[in-house]
């Protein structure tokens, strides 16, 4: 694309963490210019691991992609009065820190009254969460796990974070088409929890509870109501493949060889395998008829098979593996490019997830250095002369990069 589809739209984001970084960072990969500011040596997040050899962090430098940097000493006066002038400016802000003082809404807004606002918080009733504690309130870990486990098992996945940070991008679209529509502002809160009992929700946990009175339990790594499972090839491979779609079901059990076995099997129960509940229920006799193929071939031997006949698939593999032999996160994929990241180095760094045209809708780039563009932004937003910057890096308002 020429122009990118979000060029134009301005964004002032004040965060930590996961939600609200990879909310801004999505709106950057889509064209957004996103002035990120924070205290001067770096906030509560900019040390986080995993970090390099020589202290800097990895983490912070992957969800602040594309965007650009402003260092201020938040507890100043001065620094506040920039910081509101450039929310101001923008008319749209995102973030996660306490919505109150200088940053609640209601004291944005007086020099801004279209302004766009979404503030992350933990819970609804504006206390603290995380994405650990969140989840081990929704039920998951209880359901994680091996067959048999007695303790709860966290999933490794931030994914709560990360799901609320794609709902304060949408957040911000839709409050943005609502102010063209109507010149309205937006006031919008969005509480972490919230997205996880939504999530919780819309997958039937919570009315399976509540209507069927049943808990959920611990399958290992079978798909709950379908056929899906592991399996180990001839050279120690591990593989996971499933059956859930009418065609998924055909091909695997032709390419396991395993057609007439099954076929056996549902005779013998009196069931018919087309019900995908009836494949879940005896998912054991299913697996035994299967698992011999995949057990006495390499790999390489069934990844062709598989790929031949359509089987839905895939390998379990480390991120290194990831890395060094998936060809999609590579700059094979049109997603991925080769990036220079300061003070850490060259490595793999996708754009936007949407492809439009099949294409980027804007190159990747890096994230900016703590404080790189804020003599930039003091001129370009603020209009602030050469003379009134010095005065604010002498007094201690402002850095920059070094």
């Amino acid at each position: 694309m020429q122009t990118p589809p979000l060029d134009g739209l301005r964004v002032i984001e004040g965060s930590a963490f996961v939600a609200a970084p990879s909310g801004g960072m999505t709106l950057s990969q889509l064209g957004a210019d996103v002035i990120r500011f924070d205290q001067i040596g770096g906030g509560i997040d900019f040390r986080r691991w995993p970090l390099t050899a020589d202290g800097e962090s990895i983490y912070w430098a992957g969800l602040n992609k594309g965007k650009r940097s402003i260092a201020v000493d938040l507890r100043s006066d001065r620094a506040k009065e920039l910081l509101t002038a450039l929310i101001g400016d923008a008319g749209t802000f995102l973030t996660n820190f306490p919505a109150r003082g200088w940053m609640s809404h209601e004291s944005l807004s007086q020099h801004r009254d279209d302004l766009v606002m979404l503030a992350i918080t933990g819970n609804r009733d504006g206390s603290t969460a995380l994405d650990y504690t969140v989840n081990c309130a929704v039920g998951y870990p209880m359901a994680t796990g091996p067959v048999g486990e007695a303790e709860p098992i966290n999933h490794v996945l931030p994914a709560w974070d990360l799901i609320c940070g794609q709902t304060a991008a949408l957040g911000i679209l839709a409050a943005d088409r609502h102010r063209l529509r109507t010149g309205q502002g937006s006031s919008m809160t969005l509480a972490l929890s919230d997205v996880a009992f939504v999530a919780v929700s819309a997958l039937g946990h919570v009315a399976e509870a509540q209507i069927n009175g049943t808990e959920r339990e611990r399958f290992g790594n079978d798909i709950y109501g379908a056929y899906g499972t592991t399996f180990t090839c001839k050279d120690g491979t591990v593989v996971y493949a499933v059956g859930i779609s009418p065609k998924q079901w055909s091909g695997l059990l032709e390419a396991t060889d395993a057609v007439d076995a099954v076929a056996t099997i549902e005779t013998n129960l009196g069931v018919s395998f087309r019900d995908e509940g009836a494949r879940f229920e005896h998912r054991a006799a299913i697996t035994a008829a299967v698992a011999p193929w995949i057990a006495s071939h390499t790999i390489d031997e069934v990844a062709t098979r598989f790929d031949e006949l359509g089987v839905c698939w895939g390998r379990y593999q480390s991120f290194r593996e990831l890395v060094d032999h998936d060809p999609r996160v590579s700059t094979d994929s049109e997603l991925f490019r080769e990036l220079e990241q300061p003070g850490i180095g060259t490595y793999l760094t996708p754009g936007s997830p949407l492809a439009f045209g099949g294409t980027l809708p804007l190159e990747p780039t890096p994230a900016p250095r703590l404080g790189e563009h804020t003599e930039q932004i003091l001129v370009e937003r603020l209009g602030l002369s050469a003379r009134e910057i010095g005065d604010l890096h002498d007094d201690g308002v402002v850095a920059s990069a070094p």
